[in-house]
């Protein structure tokens, strides 16, 4: 008769000395930390807060404007020579002072994916030219979002590299800046976009 009663297999051990020569897997390294920086540039626009976080430009403020970023957001103040943050600067002064017409840095705005359709059709604006806020909810598909597109417009972190001066109201009226509408107006004629 054959027996039908499950065979098991002898379990097989490891000698306590083999195991003891297998290294343990390493630990997982710990994600890296990317701490805010910032710098303060006194400009013939008033002083501007420049930010930054890794290798990325994350925001461009004016001070006293409104939608100013809260202290944890900025980090410390950026110590000695910092590659980005020197880049950010000269350039910026050079725009000021009409020598440059456009910035070559890399960015990293934070915001909603909204926020970021609104942001990089700023970037699409010519120097020299305006748009609107109802023109760009159009472009969006977003008839009837105009007052969406002013608000994403206005919390803007990357002001001036990315164009929100640019955008006016309907009627071309110097509206809706966070960095104040004698701003706005400053940035356009040194663009040629208005007369002086």
């Amino acid at each position: 008769m054959t027996d039908h009663r499950p065979t098991h297999a002898a379990p097989t051990t490891t000698p306590v000395s083999a195991r003891a020569a297998t290294p343990a897997p390493a630990p997982a390294p710990a994600p890296a930390t990317v701490e805010p920086r910032h710098r303060r540039v006194a400009t013939p626009l008033g002083t501007y807060l420049l930010a930054a976080e890794a290798e990325s430009l994350t925001g461009v403020w004016r001070e006293e404007q409104s939608h100013f970023p809260r202290p944890e957001r900025l980090g410390p103040a950026a110590a000695g020579d910092d590659a980005l943050l020197d880049a950010a600067e000269t350039q910026l002064l050079a725009y000021l002072a009409g020598e440059r017409m456009s910035f070559d840095l890399p960015i990293s705005p934070r915001g909603t994916e909204f926020q970021h359709a609104v942001w990089d059709r700023l970037q699409e604006i010519p120097r020299g030219t305006t748009t609107t806020y109802g023109t760009i909810a159009q472009e969006l598909g977003r008839p009837r979002a105009a007052q969406a597109v002013g608000a994403a417009v206005g919390s803007n972190p990357i002001s001036i590299v990315v164009p929100c001066h640019r955008v006016l109201a309907g009627n071309g009226a110097l509206t809706g800046y966070a960095g104040g509408i004698e701003t706005k107006q400053a940035l356009l004629v040194l663009e040629g976009a208005l007369l002086a």
